[in-house]
């Protein structure tokens, strides 16, 4: 009886951690690291196509592409001085329940401006309850400190398989990460956002990466 017990707790346990959550509560614990050391930023998984969009400009578009968005949504990375400007938007994504994370600067910045993410972090903790699971600088670099840091407070740092805005779709990798920006001087239209989801097996983030494993790119000190 005892060794039922045991291994029940054990099922429950690893049900808890990797199955999806029902729909109106978090995917994943508010607190997941999924590195195995501060040197690792994660770029793609196993299976499917996990689309996330970068939005750090714009009012009418962003909130009309959040109003097309249908199941399995994309991961939306905000940008915290955007999301301060346009709160009636951040409503909207939070009652439609769409996952995000943070966006924060070039990377650079935060070497030379150690307190700029703790207080990023803050900014959205106050917007959503709960700190980010996700972190993405604007241009995918990730410095050491900064790779520390988000290690330090457990916070992923998100990269892509792949970045993209317009043109022709790009070739499917299984297990792709796309990174889409919304940003003043480069955003994707939502005809060319229908384009991709039409060429690829979309997944939301937490499915591509717990389908098998995920992939990590390692950088240096």
């Amino acid at each position: 009886m005892r060794a039922k017990l045991i291994l029940l707790l054990i099922v429950c346990c690893a049900a808890a951690l990797f199955f999806p959550s029902m729909p109106g509560s978090d995917s994943l614990k508010s607190v997941f690291r999924l590195t195995d050391e501060p040197n690792e930023v994660i770029v793609r998984g196993m299976s499917g196509s996990a689309l996330t969009i970068n939005i750090s400009f714009g009012d009418e578009e962003v909130e009309q592409l959040i109003r097309e968005l249908q199941a399995p949504y994309p991961l939306l990375l905000l940008d915290m001085d955007w999301a301060g400007r346009f709160p009636e938007i951040v409503q909207l994504i939070k009652k439609r329940n769409i996952p995000t994370g943070l966006l924060g600067h070039a990377g650079m910045e935060y070497e030379q401006n150690t307190p700029l993410l703790i207080e990023e972090l803050e900014k959205y903790e106050k917007l959503f309850g709960t700190k980010p699971l996700w972190f993405r600088t604007s241009d995918e670099q990730f410095p050491y400190s900064l790779r520390t840091a988000l290690w330090d407070t457990e916070v992923n740092a998100l990269g892509s398989s792949v970045r993209w805005h317009t043109g022709e779709p790009p070739p499917v990798i299984e297990g792709e990460i796309i990174s889409l920006p919304h940003y003043r001087e480069e955003r994707i239209t939502l005809a060319d956002f229908k384009k991709l989801t039409e060429t690829r097996q979309n997944k939301s983030l937490e499915d591509v990466l717990f389908n098998m494993s995920i992939k990590t790119k390692k950088l240096p000190k």
